[in-house]
């Protein structure tokens, strides 16, 4: 199987619990799968460093992270910073800056669970949604014109290439 090494960024909010969980998992897995072996390296990035630092990352935030076979990010937002400088400096920053185009999204009915599904059979929802992840409306595009005037206006522009949206219906397919 080999050795993978895991760039573990937590995040803000939820995300620390349940990457700190998911980590415990994982090496759980990986103990009990002989050739399989993970090594992680956690990275402090996200609100905290942000009102420590003045940044949501480092500089070299994207070099340091092309040395690791994956990322496995929390979650970004807190309400002691605005959400735009959550997304962009440091989710959008991840997404686009090494091109990770594809956000993955298994969705289980797991037993035992009650869920506004729970008529329907475990077996009847085993979905996995991809979705483009540096395209749409994370493409940037958009702002505000007459800030502070009475006709202030927010415009989103939602950008799809062809090679996006090929590139990733691709992945969800094969």
């Amino acid at each position: 199987m080999g050795t993978y090494k895991i760039a573990v960024i937590p995040g803000d909010g939820i995300g620390t619990e349940v990457i700190s969980a998911g980590c415990e998992v994982l090496e759980r897995l990986s103990a009990a799968q002989p050739g399989l072996s993970l090594s992680f390296e956690t990275f402090p990035w996200g609100t905290d460093h942000y009102l420590e630092t003045g940044t949501m990352m480092p500089d070299d935030a994207l070099e340091r992270l092309r040395a690791f076979d994956a990322i496995y990010f929390g979650s970004a937002g807190d309400p002691r910073v605005p959400d735009h400088i959550t997304l962009w400096q440091l989710r959008l920053a991840i997404c686009q800056g090494l091109d990770q185009y594809a956000n993955i999204r298994p969705a289980r009915l797991l037993p035992g669970l009650t869920s506004p599904l729970r008529d329907a059979g475990q077996k009847d929802i085993d979905w996995i949604i991809v979705r483009e992840n540096s395209e749409g409306e994370y493409s940037g595009a958009g702002g505000r014109v007459h800030q502070g005037l009475p006709l202030e206006t927010g415009l989103d522009v939602s950008v799809i290439t062809r090679k996006g949206a090929e590139r990733v219906q691709r992945f969800a397919l094969e």
